[in-house]
């Protein structure tokens, strides 16, 4: 006799069109805006599915059937899941807003499916209103309820990080810095520690610090244990609120709002660099470390990985990487070169900066009215000043040390 199944049903009424409420089931990117943390999809009967989350949970499956506008259905292959089950959304017009109802069946009854059952049951209700929030406003809500944890940048650890450290752990995550009135320096956490358990779950890199962040809100603490050097030690850290710029609604509107504050940055690098030669911005403070010129090279790098970015989300193919990439020194390091004076260099971040605005600029009216997309790319740039000072700071720092050598 075959085992007893049951039926989940999800209901929500979205303003927007089916059309869009549809791309969102159907599209790599449009699913990552609001459901999961990375995505492939290949909608065709038969295409794959793949979801993934920073928890660490995933699911792969097939599209089984499709209606465009109307409906769309997949298999559920869980990690963990005690059977596949299938997922059915189903949409209708109703007072020009459209109704989603999301149909997860094939489930399995009793004490082998309870934790999977109450899984479904919480995910979908909390997905279905961030779908909603993305439709309608731009905001993912897994995003802008979640709160900082304070660090300036992270480095996934590797074996040669570990011994510079003389940490006696392989896995984990080694802060760059933390930022001043937040909450890891609050905690007493400073550069170079390496975090190896955040809210009761292990480090195994930055998506394990993402996924307890997403569970909780600003004004909450967190038990975090991590290594300074040899030593383990145990803090508690209080969260953080996130500050959240205001997206303009205009392509030509986000694009002058970014170019003022790329003006208000160049001022500040330039500064920077005062009275400093050229040889001391080309001298490494220790070896694997970089100069400030390096840095600035950096500073290029980031903006030109930029257009790449946003060309995949005006596509929607957005790439993905398996782990945090980290920095490729040998890539910054031929960027300073062929770059080879501090002059050049500077004027190099301009150009490619006025490329950046540009792109924003243009961005093609179809792509603004995806409100998810755009509010992401718009977020990005508005927030990227306090991360770009911190390598203000670097610099400072690297020039300082090459004038005592």
């Amino acid at each position: 006799m075959a085992s007893k199944t049951q039926s989940l049903k999800f209901k929500r009424t979205v303003n927007a069109p089916p059309a869009e409420v549809y791309r969102m089931f159907t599209n790599s990117t449009a699913l990552r805006e609001w459901l999961c943390d990375a995505a492939q999809a290949d909608p065709r009967k038969g295409g794959r599915v793949h979801f993934w989350w920073n928890v660490g949970y995933y699911t792969t499956g097939e599209y089984a059937a499709f209606v465009p506008d109307k409906k769309v259905a997949f298999t559920w292959r869980g990690q963990g899941d005690p059977d596949v089950t299938s997922v059915q959304v189903s949409l209708a017009t109703k007072d020009g807003n459209t109704r989603v109802t999301l149909t997860h069946a094939d489930v399995g009854a009793g004490k082998a499916w309870a934790a999977t059952v109450q899984g479904f049951q919480h995910e979908w209700t909390k997905n279905l209103e961030n779908l909603q929030s993305v439709l309608e406003t731009g905001h993912d809500l897994r995003f802008t309820l979640r709160p900082l944890l304070g660090v300036s940048g992270i480095e996934e650890l590797n074996p040669k990080t570990a011994a510079k450290l003389g940490v006696p752990v392989s896995e984990g995550i080694r802060l760059d810095g933390v930022v001043d009135g937040l909450g890891a320096q609050a905690a007493g956490l400073q550069k170079d520690d390496v975090l190896v358990s955040f809210g009761r779950k292990k480090v195994a890199g930055w998506g394990s610090v993402v996924g307890v962040l997403q569970t909780h809100r600003a004004g909450d603490e967190v038990k975090v244990i991590f290594y300074r050097g040899g030593e383990k030690r145990t803090t508690m850290l209080k969260l953080s609120p996130r500050p959240m710029p205001e997206v303009p609604a205009t392509a030509e509107a986000l694009a002058e709002a970014v170019r003022k504050q790329y003006g208000d940055l160049d001022a500040e690098l330039a500064q920077c660099f005062d009275g400093v030669s050229e040889d001391e911005t080309a001298r490494r403070p220790a070896s694997g470390e970089w100069s400030a010129k390096e840095i600035v090279a950096h500073l290029i790098i980031g903006e030109r990985d930029t257009h790449a970015w946003i060309a995949d989300l005006i596509g929607g193919q957005e790439r993905w990487t398996d782990s945090f990439i980290g920095n490729d020194l040998s890539r910054h390091r031929a960027t300073a070169a062929i770059y080879a004076t501090l002059p050049a260099l500077l004027e190099e971040r301009k150009r490619n900066e006025a490329e950046t605005v540009a792109m924003l600029a243009a961005l093609p009216a179809e792509f603004v009215a995806r409100k998810g997309s755009y509010w992401r790319l718009g977020y990005s740039q508005l927030s990227l000043a306090d991360h770009t000072r911190e390598h203000f700071g670097q610099i400072r720092a690297a020039i300082e040390a090459a004038s005592k050598q």
